[in-house]
C-alpha cells in the first residue's frame, strides 16, 4: 500500500485518519494542504476516484464565498477555481494508488489492507 493523507494539522478528521493508519502500523505520507497544494493531476485523480467534483467540496468550509462561487460556476470553470482554492476541500483526502476517499472513511480503508 502507498497511502497518502492530504489535510491540515488543524483538521480533526485528518488527525483521526492518521491515528487509524498508525494503529495498524501502515506507513503513510502526510501532505499538509496549508503548506502545499495538491497538483492538478492529483486532484483530477481524486475527483475521478470519488465520483465527481461535488464529492470533494466541503459545504461547511470556512470560506463560504468560495464554496458558493464554485457551486454556481459553469462546469468548465469549476475545476480551475477549486485548484486555486483548495481550502474548501473536504478533509482528509486519503489516496491509495488509484483509489481515494474524501472524509473519514475507515470502512473503505479496511478493504485496502
Amino acid at each position: 500500500m502507498n497511502i497518502q493523507i492530504f489535510g491540515t494539522k488543524k483538521s480533526f478528521d485528518t488527525k483521526k485518519a492518521q491515528r487509524y493508519f498508525k494503529e495498524r502500523r501502515i506507513k503513510f505520507q502526510f501532505i499538509d494542504l496549508a503548506q502545499k497544494d495538491m497538483s492538478k493531476g492529483e486532484l483530477q485523480a481524486v475527483i475521478r476516484a470519488v465520483g465527481g467534483l461535488g464529492a470533494v467540496i466541503d459545504p461547511d468550509a470556512r470560506d463560504q464565498d468560495t464554496v458558493a462561487l464554485i457551486t454556481y460556476l459553469a462546469e468548465s470553470q469549476k475545476f480551475e477555481k477549486l485548484l486555486e482554492n483548495q481550502q474548501v476541500l473536504r478533509q482528509p483526502i486519503v489516496r491509495n494508488g488509484r483509489q481515494a476517499t474524501v472524509g473519514y472513511e475507515p470502512d473503505v480503508w479496511k478493504t485496502w489492507e
